[in-house]
């Protein structure tokens, strides 16, 4: 049985790793905003972290949060609607305040919160928390993820050394897809 599950468990982050690449081929359409990407991104990203047992069990549902003004909108909620991470109905918080931190597995940072950065990445550490923006060199000041545009197109760069402070795992299919990997412990997960 126990094979079973890990046979499936491969399947499962195989076609994850599809619509992640998937993903990347979106981002070149007109046909789709900014925001429903990155929306989509930090759905997906849920599927190829791990977080530390402890931290998994704290909670009945995978939290996406959103710190300060949000610019989703509705999108987040619509791409997420009816879905699961880890077997747990995937719920959205939009929150103001960085102690709120602690009721979130991803947090997306708004733009709005850049002079914060130092205390937020302080909190995520502390709550194993991945942080995703779109602030400018987010992952080279100290964010986990950093969404991109190159070329019109909505990348990621990934900060490993962020990853293993929050003592997040990283699969390497997302390092894969990453257009830059920052730091880490050579041959690391």
């Amino acid at each position: 049985m126990r094979n079973h599950w890990a046979r499936w468990r491969k399947l499962e982050r195989s076609v994850a790793l599809v619509l992640l690449s998937c993903l990347v081929s979106l981002a070149q359409s007109s046909r789709h905003s900014e925001s429903q990407v990155e929306a989509a991104y930090l759905y997906n990203f849920g599927k190829f972290v791990t977080w530390p047992s402890d931290r998994v069990t704290t909670s009945e549902a995978f939290s996406i949060c959103v710190l300060g003004k949000d610019p989703f909108g509705s999108v987040l909620d619509e791409t997420v609607s009816g879905e699961q991470i880890d077997g747990k109905k995937v719920a959205i918080l939009r929150i103001t305040r960085v102690p709120e931190i602690r009721s979130c597995n991803i947090l997306f940072v708004s733009p709005s919160e850049e002079k914060r950065l130092r205390l937020i990445f302080l909190e995520a550490e502390r709550m194993h928390v991945l942080t995703v923006s779109d602030i400018p060199h987010f992952a080279e000041r100290g964010g986990t993820i950093g969404l991109v545009n190159e070329s019109d197109r909505i990348r990621f760069e990934v900060n490993r050394t962020r990853a293993e402070e929050c003592h997040l795992g990283l699969s390497s299919e997302l390092l894969k897809v990453a257009t830059k990997v920052i730091g880490g412990k050579p041959g690391g997960n």
